[in-house]
């Protein structure tokens, strides 16, 4: 869901319509230690850490729950003594096995890079989502389309929380 159609009516609709074995929410958000002040920003709303928990509560009723949350958005694991890791923390205590977060400010031009490689990592079933979080990361290492992305700045801030398998 892209733009206007990324609103929270539509999110909750597809959830709840559809099973999904990965949610992907690419969007900018905010952690703060007040967890009034966290959230995820979509095109009409704020997705509050309350609001992402109902939302992924809804698979967790249809006994489909979602398999793997991916939070490509700054600082998404980032937590305190109040909300443990983070918003993926919250998915994970709404039932999603597996969060893929990040630990600090990613780069706008790098973060496809790898999350397009981890996925395609994924497409093999013989390869645990932390291997293929791992194979991704690699690539950025050797493979020369991604030379520019080599420091570990561009790649290391992806942590893969939960179910690893």
């Amino acid at each position: 869901l892209l733009n206007q159609s990324f609103s929270l009516s539509n999110v909750r609709d597809n959830i709840q319509q559809q099973d999904y074995s990965i949610v992907h929410i690419a969007s900018h958000g905010q952690f703060n230690a007040d967890l009034k002040n966290t959230f995820i920003l979509m095109y009409d709303d704020k997705l509050s850490m309350d609001k992402l928990e109902r939302l992924i509560g809804y698979t967790t009723i249809k006994d489909k729950p979602v398999e793997l949350l991916t939070l490509s958005a700054c600082e998404t694991a980032v937590g305190d003594d109040r909300a443990a890791l983070g918003l993926a923390g919250v998915a994970l205590k709404a039932g999603v096995k597996s969060a893929l977060a990040s630990l600090w400010k990613v780069d706008d031009e790098a973060t496809p890079a790898v999350i397009i490689e981890f996925y395609r990592q994924l497409q093999n079933p013989t390869i645990s989502k932390a291997k293929a979080l791992q194979n991704a990361q690699k690539m950025m290492l050797t493979d020369k389309n991604y030379a520019r992305y080599r420091h570990p700045y561009y790649w290391s801030a992806f942590l893969l929380i939960g179910n690893w398998q």
